[in-house]
């Protein structure tokens, strides 16, 4: 974040003539197992595989597309787990809107490659969860993933 308040912040965004809108996470669920597969971001914390959804490309590509860059792991998408207000489950909370999908993954191919993100990739179980990266994913929101896995009939969660 920055040293600018949060409503100065707000005021800035204020200023556009369009629509406010939130911008898009995706996260992707991955298992292997009975664990889930977790990045070690540079920052020495772990997160789910994930990131913005660019211009012009589909949450489900872009699913895709950060689980290849982050992990080097191709992947299809096979449900989608929840669709969450970030501000209501992640800190610190921002100025801005942020919707999270968490779209649970199978790897089809590929293998870990050197990348400006992350440092390797690790298949965690519930009980041995490293450090997370919280304002990315949170226990609960790992929890959450884990539910859907197990569920024959899970219901996509929205806030």
């Amino acid at each position: 974040m920055t040293d600018i308040p949060n409503m100065k912040v707000k005021d800035l965004f204020c200023n556009e003539s369009g629509y406010q809108t939130p911008k898009l996470d995706t996260r992707a669920a991955i298992f292997k197992d009975e664990k889930i597969l977790l990045v070690h971001e540079n920052d020495g914390k772990w997160s789910l595989p994930g990131g913005w959804v660019d211009v012009n490309v589909s949450v489900g590509e872009n699913v895709v597309k950060e689980v290849k860059e982050e992990s080097g792991l191709d992947v299809i998408t096979e449900k989608v787990i929840a669709i969450q207000d970030r501000s209501k489950h992640n800190l610190p909370v921002y100025a801005y809107g942020i919707c999270k999908i968490f779209v649970q993954c199978s790897v089809i191919g590929g293998k870990f490659e050197e990348n400006n993100e992350t440092t390797e990739y690790r298949y965690f179980s519930i009980s041995e969860l490293p450090e997370l990266a919280t304002e990315k994913n949170t226990v609960e929101q790992i929890k959450m993933c884990f539910e859907a896995y197990k569920s024959d009939n899970w219901k996509t969660l929205l806030d």
